[in-house]
């Protein structure tokens, strides 16, 4: 991997809380707090600064912006909610260029886990653990959350053992 161990592994405490926190809150309300984005924002921008070299540090703070611009974008024409596409551009600056290909497949099995848990779970008896979950009457929409905050998590873990 090219994220850098050490950066992972600090980044890790700070970092896992909150994706654990947006996973719940997504799957409960189906939202995505602003406290929870700028919370992400605010590891990386105080943390991130004294872990990489500056101009690492500058490229992924415009990595952020792009995927914000994008994401408002795309919010824009129904392809995701705001708080996905606010997350998603608080958690890009965490993600080293090098490592896209392993955040894809990443994501690609988060979801994949995430939306089987999470329709097993609505169908079964399970639910009356939480029946007032918001999620569990949104038919077709889904709390990418309960994908978003994981995928972000794993990778740091990921990188804490296996990073550069």
């Amino acid at each position: 991997m090219s994220i850098d161990a050490t950066f992972a592994a600090w980044m890790l405490p700070f970092v896992l809380p909150i994706c654990l926190y947006v996973a719940f809150t997504d799957l409960a309300l189906m939202k995505i707090t602003n406290k929870a984005v700028m919370a992400l924002a605010m590891v990386f921008v105080v943390i991130g600064f004294f872990l990489l070299p500056f101009e690492t540090y500058l490229w992924r703070l415009a990595a952020m912006m792009v995927t914000l611009v994008v994401g408002v974008i795309l919010n824009m024409g129904g392809v995701m909610g705001a708080g996905d596409a606010k997350f998603i551009a608080a958690g890009a600056p965490f993600v080293a260029l090098g490592d896209l290909q392993i955040l894809m497949m990443l994501f690609m099995a988060t979801i994949l886990a995430a939306t089987v848990t999470h329709r097993i779970v609505r169908m079964t008896p399970l639910r009356r653990l939480a029946p007032d979950w918001e999620s569990w009457s949104k038919g077709k929409k889904f709390p990418m959350g309960l994908a978003l905050g994981p995928c972000l998590a794993l990778y740091l873990i990921l990188g804490a053992h296996l990073g550069a």
